[in-house]
């Protein structure tokens, strides 16, 4: 493991051990079901499937961070680097990326595929999210 993800994964354990609210998460194939199936059963989650080497994928990533700080614990998002969730990325039918789905109550129930402008990403979040 790269000493990048130490770090990356030390910052969120200390975020998670002071309360704060989970807003990002990173997943792969052995923690999909627990971090997106079971947590989706208490607040939406959305999964960005995105790769570094995919340009829309790093535009729209900064604008789907900036909404999960900013509906601060609305949704999680959760991002599945493809080149490392292959098996995620297939069952759910991912044929082009940037791909992002919205998990509720385990199950899809929504999704875009490209890089949507900001004003877009937000009108299909609150669409999809219970805005109290």
């Amino acid at each position: 493991m790269g000493e990048l993800e130490e770090i990356r994964k030390s910052k969120l354990k200390r975020l998670m051990e002071k309360g704060k609210t989970l807003i990002k998460i990173e997943i792969n194939d052995k923690n999909f079901q627990e971090k997106v199936i079971e947590q989706s059963k208490k607040i939406p989650v959305v999964v960005d499937f995105w790769s570094n080497w995919c340009m829309p994928c790093l535009m729209l990533g900064p604008i789907l961070e900036k909404f999960a700080k900013e509906y601060n614990g609305k949704f999680v998002l959760a991002k599945a680097n493809i080149d490392e969730t292959g098996t995620i990325a297939q069952n759910y039918g991912v044929m082009s990326i940037p791909a992002v789905k919205m998990f509720k109550y385990s199950k899809v129930v929504d999704e875009f595929i490209g890089a949507l402008a900001e004003p877009l990403v937000r009108e299909w979040l609150n669409k999809n999210i219970e805005m109290k």
